[in-house]
């Protein structure tokens, strides 16, 4: 294959493809043409393609053409080959039948060897079997040698006072009862093994009837030597569960059983502490010597410690789990989760504890991974528990967020009863009263849930008409000057019967729009203290990464993307309640044309009706707002009012200079004078009182911003408004005689 490759004729370098692409063994041409075309459109794959194609038809010609005599010359060079081929023929069968004829002989030497090792190995596998049987019965008779010595000898004082002896002959049949295990199992289906297995039988009997007397001896007298040897006969037979168990049974269970009594436990508030000291207690009081021999405890010596055991685990554990599970089965029970809270806190200090005595790592981690570990852990029903607290805080919350827009109750840091149980179901969720580790995740899902609802609360908010309790006072604005009321509104009683017939069920006024916003921005304050809050809650189950906890931050920036809004809502309030008050400017004219009244001197009441609602949030919500907050709305609401109440000035002084050039023109018409152009004994006229008054009124709008702690020149159309109205005022007081 390489030397065809090398014989391949070398296209141009402009060629899309590589030539070897066609020699390789897994040449497929749909891969081909999609690779191709990665690179070049079909038409020129097509060129190069026939392009190659001509220099292959080229050289195949000349390859042709060089061994061309070669060609010719073939049928040449082959005459009397034929002859040749039968003349081998012959030696060639003759040499193939010696071949198969020897083929057959050692096919049959190899046959013959082959039955004699089956039956040398089914001999030797027999005789395996006899030996692994003869060795049973040895050690069947030399275990009942041993006992039958040892019985003879029971009346001895000396052998009887001697418990060490006994655990050093225990030592030796357990030995040899491990041999017998072993061979016993290798010649399973033997019938002669049938004949002896009551006597096995009898043997392991007698040897776990002497252990159990011997290991229940040596706790009851505390030796340790007693131990020792029967611990680590159990550990020869391969029965270390099997002691396990039975000082589960004979040391522990009597102790559980004594301590664990619900009469006790529910009789007392701290009776489940109590209990659980009391078991925590057993470890150090009646598992000293066990724990010695094994070499769980810190001073036992590893090098003459029995290894294999661990007692804390397979032995007092399971008895404490069961006694628990059997004795208190109301520990366990959620239906009310304080009590459950309480009970399961202490139940895991005390499981921490526990493991703490364990002393260690693999003994915890055995601890961990043992099915009564896993069953008393599995027995608290914390999604249940998880529940109930759930409808418990989102009830409440629920009902706060629509029962309506009251106010928090007393001491409260929020305005609002929604925000104030909006805060202290986040509070709640972290509590130490409410919050279990295993919840965790649970609990952050929570909170993320009670910060999108409120969201979702003040978002409705929006939706809802303002009643704004200020605009049921604008029955009859006061417009005279030196504030001397005397002047209403022509259509003040339809319009203060209009809107209590229109009245939408479901509105917000403009304070209680401002106490979302304060307990908004409040909130977004808070929010930090809780994430400081929920940190440590979260370290308990080994979280440590809080820079990828970007979920609450979300929630801030949904509640903060609600201010806005709510801004736009207050500023659009104010303005409207300012320039209801602003536009009783249209009322000055009625007030001095043909009434002879005197030349003000003072601005009109309305102003400061007007202004009444920017004091009320400077005086009355500036402990509950940043004053931050409060000047963006006073600029832009006076901003949005002014420039309203602009326009209604320049209407006013328009139709005044209307209604002054048509009197002028009837006076030129007439040749008389008009009616009242000027007053009494040649004073100011009615259009220069109406002028001077509006001028007095915006001059004392303007006071009365400054005093508000506002610059005027960053008032929307109030620098137009005063130039316009001083100019109207020089030419009032310059026109007097």
């Amino acid at each position: 294959m390489e030397k065809s490759r090398m014989n391949l004729p070398k296209g141009p370098d402009t060629l899309c493809f590589d030539k070897d692409e066609f020699m390789k063994e897994d040449f497929d041409v749909d891969h081909f043409v999609s690779d191709c075309r990665k690179r070049v459109q079909l038409e020129e794959l097509r060129g190069d393609l026939e392009l190659y194609y001509r220099l292959l038809k080229t050289a195949m010609v000349e390859l042709i053409n060089k061994d061309y005599a070669d060609f010719v010359n073939l049928s040449t060079n082959l005459v009397g080959m034929d002859k040749a081929l039968n003349q081998l023929s012959v030696p060639l069968g003759q040499l193939r039948e010696e071949v198969l004829s020897l083929r057959s002989s050692v096919s049959e030497g190899i046959r013959a060897v082959d039955e004699r090792m089956c039956k040398q190995e089914d001999i030797r596998k027999k005789k395996m079997c006899v030996l692994r049987l003869i060795q049973v019965i040895r050690s069947v008779e030399k275990i009942e040698k041993i006992l039958n010595s040892q019985s003879s000898k029971e009346t001895s004082v000396l052998e009887a006072s001697s418990p060490l002896l006994t655990g050093q002959i225990l030592e030796r049949i357990a030995t040899e009862f491990n041999q017998l295990q072993f061979h016993a199992v290798q010649s399973k289906g033997m019938p002669l093994l049938d004949k002896v297995r009551p006597r096995i039988a009898g043997i392991t009997a007698m040897l776990q009837q002497s252990l159990e007397g011997l290991l229940f001896e040596g706790l009851q007298t505390s030796n340790v030597d007693i131990i020792r040897h029967c611990l680590r006969t159990y550990a020869t037979i391969d029965k270390t569960r099997d002691a396990e168990a039975l000082v589960g049974q004979v040391l522990v269970k009597p102790y559980v059983d004594e301590v664990i009594v619900e009469q006790i436990v529910e009789s007392d508030p701290n009776g489940l502490q109590i209990m659980y000291d009391k078991l925590l207690e057993f470890v150090p009081h009646h598992c000293r010597l066990l724990r010695e021999v094994t070499g769980g405890a810190i001073s036992s010596e590893k090098g003459n410690s029995v290894p294999g055991y661990d007692f804390l685990v397979n032995s007092v554990w399971p008895e404490i789990v069961r006694g628990l599970e059997e004795k208190l089965p109301s520990l366990f029970n959620p239906g009310n989760p304080d009590a459950f809270h309480e009970k399961y806190t202490v139940s895991m200090d005390f499981v921490r504890a526990f493991e703490q005595q364990c002393g260690t790592q693999a003994s915890v981690r055995r601890l961990r991974a043992h099915p009564a570990y896993h069953s008393f852990s599995n027995k608290w029903n914390l999604p249940v528990y998880f529940q109930i607290r759930f409808r418990e805080i989102a009830g409440s919350l629920e009902a706060a967020l629509t029962a309506g827009l009251e106010d928090a109750p007393a001491g409260s840091s929020f305005c609002l009863l929604a925000s104030h149980r909006t805060w202290s179901s986040l509070q709640r969720c972290w509590s130490d009263e409410m919050f279990l580790p295993a919840l965790a995740h649970r609990l952050w899902r929570l909170t993320l849930q009670i910060l999108a609802r409120y969201s979702v609360f003040v978002s409705e908010l929006l939706l809802r008409p303002i009643s704004n309790e200020s605009a049921k006072d604008i029955k009859k604005p006061l417009v005279t000057g030196g504030k001397d009321p005397s002047v209403t509104h022509g259509n003040s009683e339809d319009q203060a019967s209009g809107p209590a017939e229109t009245k939408p069920v479901a509105s917000i006024s403009s304070t209680q729009l401002i106490y979302v916003v304060a307990d908004l921005d409040k909130l977004q304050e808070q929010l930090p203290e809780l994430l400081e809050t929920i940190k440590p809650k979260l370290e308990m189950i080994g979280f440590k990464n809080f820079s990828s906890i970007s979920a609450l931050e979300d929630s801030q920036t949904s509640l903060s993307a609600c201010a806005p809004a709510l801004s736009d809502r207050i500023i659009q309030d104010l303005s409207e309640s300012c320039f209801g008050y602003l536009k009783s400017a249209l009322e000055v004219p009625r007030l001095y044309r043909r009434t002879n009244k005197e030349v003000p001197t003072t601005a009109s009441s309305y102003v400061d009706s007007a202004l009444k609602p920017f004091r009320q949030l400077q005086s009355g919500h500036k402990d509950k707002l940043r004053q931050a907050v409060i000047r963006q709305w006073l600029e832009g609401a006076l901003s949005e009012s002014t420039h309203k109440y602009y326009e209604t000035v320049s209407d006013v002084l328009n139709s005044v200079k209307k209604m002054e050039e048509s009197l002028k023109r009837l006076k030129q018409a007439r040749k008389t004078t008009p009616a009242n152009p000027i007053g009494p004994g040649g004073g100011m006229s009615d259009d220069d009182k109406i002028r001077l008054q509006l001028a007095l009124d915006v001059e004392y709008l303007g006071e009365q911003i400054q005093k508000m702690g506002l610059a005027t020149k960053d008032i929307k159309s109030f620098p137009a408004l005063a130039e316009l109205v001083a100019a109207t005022k020089d030419q009032a007081t310059a026109e007097q005689p």
